[in-house]
């Protein structure tokens, strides 16, 4: 009786039930969830990465031409991103180029010097950086005396700009577009693929700090920012003007925001801000 009585007991053990329970043995007790880890450069098993955000995405180009519809006076903008793809506001509206221009008549004297086979001399180059990194106006008529109009229609011609409009007998006064300025910058690696075009760069991307106001201060940290800014009074209040290329690792943005009427300076800068900061990507 009792080796039966053990036999069965052995055999509900065996079938993993006593008295109606079922019994666990320590090898069988649910592991604790232990969550997969896989190094940053593989992916876990059937999960997909997520694809990049497009450029600009949809808000922030709603948001920058909501903005320049709201400020003060007149506000034009075209930004050129990664594979050529195009947000504008009113690109074609001409403006007065105010100092803007200085950025062609850079390119233009370059290309002069490589037509007439000249070095870019001390005096020269200093002439130059006064013009560009602290938008002297002195320095910009001594280089407008050389290259002249023919100069300055011959930049907007190979590079693009549309609405250009030159033959006005004074630099600061051609007529420059968003669209065309933003096709400059665009452009500014193959305008400056000459013998001093490095030095020519290097300047753009010199700017007194006083003048990196509006776009680089909206530029992605890291980014190489070359730029020219234009401003003087004009018959509807203040003109405030910027273009820029920014380049971030493999990709470039170009970028001109042109304002007129602006009740400030400083109202024409912060509007460019503003509006660069929805059209740039994020660091």
């Amino acid at each position: 009786m009792v080796a039966a009585i053990t036999f069965s007991l052995a055999m509900a053990l065996a079938g993993g039930v006593l008295f109606g329970r079922a019994v666990t043995s320590p090898a069988e007790t649910p592991a604790e969830r232990v969550e997969l880890r896989f190094p940053p450069d593989r992916k876990a098993p059937g999960r997909k990465e997520a694809e990049p955000a497009p450029w600009p995405s949809e808000d922030a180009t709603s948001d920058a031409r909501r903005i320049a519809a709201s400020r003060a006076g007149t506000v034009s903008f075209t930004v050129i991103g990664p594979g050529g793809k195009t947000v504008s506001f009113q690109p074609e509206r001409p403006f007065f180029s105010a100092s803007i221009s200085k950025a062609m008549l850079l390119v233009a004297e370059l290309r002069r010097l490589r037509r007439e086979d000249m070095p870019l001399d001390a005096a020269t180059r200093t002439q130059l950086e006064q013009m560009i990194t602290l938008s002297d106006n002195d320095a910009a008529d001594a280089v407008y005396e050389r290259v002249g109009d023919p100069g300055l229609n011959e930049v907007a011609e190979i590079s693009g700009m549309t609405g250009f409009q030159g033959d006005i007998g004074h630099w600061s006064n051609v007529k420059v577009t968003a669209g065309g300025m933003a096709a400059f910058m665009s452009e500014l690696d193959r305008l400056l693929d000459l013998p001093s075009g490095d030095a020519g760069s290097e300047m753009l991307a010199s700017v007194t700090p006083l003048q990196r106001w509006g776009i680089p201060q909206a530029a992605p940290e890291g980014a190489d920012v070359r730029l020219k800014g234009g401003w003087r009074p004009s018959d509807a209040g203040q003109l405030v003007h910027q273009a820029a290329r920014i380049d971030l690792g493999e990709e470039s943005y170009a970028i001109a925001v042109l304002t007129d009427g602006n009740p400030s300076m400083a109202y024409g800068e912060e509007t460019i801000r503003l509006i660069a900061a929805e059209l740039l990507p994020d660091s």
